[in-house]
């Protein structure tokens, strides 16, 4: 959702929290927003409790910080300004570490990176970048996917929607010629009964000045939090609970260069 780069409205926040249950009880307690949205980073599973790797990975850091957390799930659009509101303490949500958000938050060292990529139906004449000219391309609104598409594939029309869910269900019923999102948030959805519509086109190369730097935790600016975070982040790359966690989800690395 890798991803992502989403950015700002007024917050509607539902209430969906789940304690990490290995965090310490005489810790911090911290609260994470999310937006539960974004396969296999973060979603809702049948029993309504938020899942995926974007949420292992806070639990693997609040269980190394000693801290209690608990989740919110949060339209994206509303993400940032109800972190600076205090709803609650943290984003752990597949957020790019980008110059424009930093002007707003602090954030982390990256927790993980992948490209962005293109995503088509299945018996799609496009063969290629090129073939995009002139075609409708979907995307999330308030992302890097769609600032990219914006900058790079500028002779297409760009359709934004509030969630990737709708996005996928417009290039599948073929309204839109085509998609773009992180490389591994189309992979898992193409590889799934929900995605057989689809294929993956390409991968699109990295623009750092609208990807950023890869996946960090958003924190409000000034918070002695990132340190903390940091510090969690290199020890569970060291002591492999982010290899275990990773390997739960993926066959590749996510950490990227």
């Amino acid at each position: 959702m890798f991803n992502s780069t989403r950015i700002f409205a007024a917050a509607s926040i539902a209430a969906m929290s789940l304690f990490a249950g290995s965090a310490m009880a005489e810790g911090e307690k911290y609260v994470i927003g999310t937006d539960s949205t974004y396969p296999p980073f973060e979603f809702v599973d049948a029993s309504g409790t938020i899942q995926g790797f974007d949420i292992d990975i806070a639990k693997a850091l609040c269980a190394e910080m000693k801290a209690e957390c608990s989740f919110v799930s949060t339209d994206w659009d509303g993400i940032i300004p109800a972190l600076n509101a205090k709803k609650f303490d943290m984003i752990v949500s597949s957020m790019s570490i980008t110059p424009e958000r930093l002007k707003l938050v602090d954030f982390s060292n990256k927790y993980y990176n992948t490209p962005p990529a293109i995503a088509v139906p299945k018996d799609s004449k496009i063969t290629d970048v090129a073939g995009l000219k002139g075609k409708v391309i979907g995307a999330q609104t308030s992302t890097t996917h769609a600032n990219y598409a914006e900058k790079h594939l500028a002779d297409t029309e760009l359709k934004l929607y509030p969630t990737a869910d709708e996005y996928k269900l417009d290039v599948s019923s073929g309204r839109v010629d085509a998609v773009i999102d992180d490389v591994v948030v189309l992979s898992e959805w193409v590889k799934s009964d929900a995605g057989a519509c689809c294929k993956i086109l390409t991968t699109l190369p990295v623009d750092k000045e609208i990807n950023g730097e890869g996946a960090g935790i958003a924190i409000r600016k000034g918070d002695p939090l990132k340190e903390k975070l940091n510090t969690a982040i290199a020890a569970i790359r060291a002591n492999g609970e982010y290899k275990k966690i990773q390997d739960k989800y993926f066959d590749f690395d996510v950490y990227g260069d």
